[in-house]
């Protein structure tokens, strides 16, 4: 299989109830902008890790994929203020997890 994307929805002056769907296994992937965050909800009994890999380097050294902990039950919000660290050579930021059984994710426009 491979990854699936994500659209973004957008966050309106009237508000937004995001729409979530399942995490894939493989992967998800989205394209990167300003002002867009990534928000996971585990509904699962464990803790989960979401990774964002960087394909990139400062001065020849490899940039550490960022890890972010979702406790079981939680519902968390990712930006990334340094987006350009995560964009992949498609333009895309790739999310990878854990675990994702009972993990629903959505990517949103904060305007």
């Amino acid at each position: 299989m491979a990854r699936t994307a994500i659209t973004p929805q957008v966050a309106t002056p009237a508000g937004l109830t995001p729409a979530f769907e399942p995490a894939n296994v493989d992967g998800n992937s989205f394209v990167l902008r300003q002002a867009r965050a990534l928000r996971i909800k585990n509904g699962s009994g464990v803790s989960i890790n979401v990774t964002l890999p960087t394909p990139g380097t400062v001065d020849g050294l490899a940039i550490a994929d960022r890890v972010v902990a979702v406790p079981a039950g939680a519902d968390m919000l990712i930006g990334l203020s340094r987006g350009d660290a995560y964009r992949q050579t498609d333009g895309s930021v790739y999310v990878d997890y854990s675990a994702v059984a009972s993990v629903t994710v959505a990517v949103l426009d904060i305007p």
